[in-house]
């Protein structure tokens, strides 16, 4: 036997072999997968001491596996207590997602804090810019919020931006929501979503392929895409950029043969730029939630979690709250593409003090944002 020795205390089963393939260096899901299939299980593939083709300073980290480590991660697992449940899943495992499992680089290893059994059941995916416009951010929590009230659980990665609103949405329509994380799963990235996902571990799970104590690190998270998109049915991408990591999971859906939403916007909004670029490849343009369950409707629950509130799901709009002439005046000026106040005094007749005014009001009244390079746009609702 050329593998390193096993403790005794860890000698009792295919887990810890698992984790310590999963903790040695340099060793990625598409390399463990290779293993396992090659030599029928980690314990095995560590008995072999790896493969030929393994670099030497992966097959000494297979020798020598770091079993200090395996040990937290097994007591992190024993360690509930009265929080929110703790599991680890193997693909091998029945509870193992079917969907996740059918994907090439399938992980090897899935931590699932909550409940496993969410994860069996249809998923959409949304995605979008971390610096979403608020229009962006108002569609992502609006289509969330009515496709989890119509049966699918909503999926994403817990990022700032457009994740955090679909998670959010989700929620507060009483659904079910799945986080897919870039770090360990005892770590919440970025911190101030930490409310958020002790919610989230109720009302759905949290999943990672890391260990615990991972913490971010920037290859992570173009990495764990492929798990977003490979739980979900299909992938709705809001708001991005033409480079953008959202792009990445829906290249990734296509390959698994997801389904691929994307919804438009102004020809002047930069974060609209990846969405149109989606919708020339294929993707399929979507101006309500409706759009997407027709695709959907055979995978839904047949009862639905609650009722949707009217005009849930649809493309953001500003609507007229009754405001006197000038203020019409002005979102007809505003019309649907960012615009410069020098442009709204030409259009709309105003003074520029008069437009300053008005604009800070429709602002905090969230119907107008401010854009980079003083430029305004509406924030449109249809009702």
């Amino acid at each position: 036997m050329n593998g390193g020795f096993i403790p005794d205390d860890l000698a009792g089963g295919e887990l810890p072999c698992r984790l310590a393939l999963l903790r040695a260096p340099g060793l990625g899901s598409v390399a463990i997968n290779r293993l396992l299939l090659r030599h029928g299980s980690a314990r095995e593939a560590l008995s072999a001491g790896g493969d030929s083709e393994l670099s030497s300073q992966v097959r000494q980290a297979l020798r020598q596996p770091d079993w200090d480590a395996v040990r937290t991660d097994l007591a992190w697992l024993s360690q509930a207590g009265s929080g929110p449940a703790r599991h680890l899943l193997l693909p091998e495992d029945a509870a193992y997602p079917q969907r996740l499992r059918e994907i090439a680089d399938a992980p090897p290893v899935l931590f699932v804090v909550g409940d496993p059994e969410v994860l069996a059941q249809p998923q959409l995916a949304i995605v979008g810019s971390r610096s979403a416009t608020r229009g962006g951010l108002e569609n992502a929590r609006a289509f969330a919020a009515h496709l989890a009230a119509r049966g699918l659980v909503i999926t994403s990665g817990l990022a700032a931006g457009v994740d955090a609103a679909a998670h959010r949405g989700a929620l507060d329509a009483g659904g079910l929501s799945v986080a897919v994380a870039g770090t360990g799963p005892d770590r919440i990235y970025p911190a101030a979503n930490r409310a958020l996902a002790g919610e989230l571990v109720s009302e759905g799970a949290l999943v990672s392929e890391f260990p615990p104590g991972t913490a971010p690190q920037a290859a992570n998270f173009p990495r764990r895409n492929r798990i977003i998109s490979g739980l979900a049915l299909g992938v709705l991408v809001v708001e991005a950029a033409t480079r953008s990591g959202s792009l990445i999971t829906a290249r990734l859906a296509m390959e698994q043969g997801r389904e691929v939403f994307a919804i438009p916007g102004s020809i002047h909004n930069p974060l609209a730029r990846g969405c149109h670029r989606l919708i020339r490849d294929g993707a399929k343009l979507v101006e309500t939630a409706d759009d997407i369950l027709e695709e959907m409707a055979v995978h839904l629950a047949t009862r639905p979690v609650k009722s949707p509130s009217p005009g849930d799901g649809e493309i953001v709009d500003a609507g007229d709250h009754g405001e006197d002439g000038d203020y019409a005046r002005l979102r007809e000026a505003l019309g649907h593409d960012p615009v410069s106040l020098d442009m709204l005094v030409q259009r709309s007749g105003l003074t520029p003090e008069q437009l300053s005014s008005m604009l800070l009001l429709m602002e905090l009244r969230g119907q107008v944002e401010s854009l980079p390079g003083g430029r305004y746009m509406q924030v449109i609702k249809r009702s």
